[in-house]
């Protein structure tokens, strides 16, 4: 009897195993990670920070879909050419920080451009050498410190741009 509960209980592992790793390797596009909500959610820390607060595992499912492992030398190591900050001109009276950011400390980052897009909460659009977007950071709470910080370590000396 203990023999077979024993082997149960190991196949029961082993599939759910399986069906983690399978759910890992299902990541889906910017896009469609966008149009799920999950703008900015980019570490799969954040996912498991998620699963504390929401018991929905079809969110956190997608959450995980849609996020990067958060070793340090993976997000570290990646440098962006320029970046546009992207807001709602009607909707910056709510964010103080943001404004603050583009009227004083904006013109340190000569690679930062500001876009204003109807509706659009604030957001980073991290660029390739190419232009191309590679990642949206939404940046709705974030101080203007943090703002600050996050540029000066992800974008490239202006000598380099």
């Amino acid at each position: 009897m203990w023999k077979l509960n024993h082997t149960l209980l190991l196949l029961l592992f082993s599939l759910i195993i399986i069906c983690s790793k399978a759910e890992e390797a299902e990541k889906l596009s910017t896009k469609e990670c966008e149009k799920l909500g999950f703008t900015g959610l980019a570490l799969c820390s954040d996912c498991n920070a998620l699963s504390q607060y929401v018991n929905d595992q079809e969110l956190l499912s997608d959450c995980r879909k849609c996020c990067a492992e958060d070793s340090d030398e993976y997000t570290s190591k990646i440098i962006y050419s320029g970046a546009v900050l992207e807001v709602c001109m009607r909707k910056l009276v709510f964010y103080p920080e943001v404004v603050s950011f583009i009227e004083d400390e904006k013109d340190k980052f000569p690679s930062v451009k500001v876009q204003y897009a109807f509706n659009a909460p604030p957001k980073l659009i991290m660029l390739d050498d190419a232009g191309q977007h590679k990642e949206h950071i939404r940046i709705d709470n974030w101080k203007r410190e943090h703002i600050l910080q996050f540029l000066k370590e992800k974008l490239k000396p202006t000598s380099a741009v």
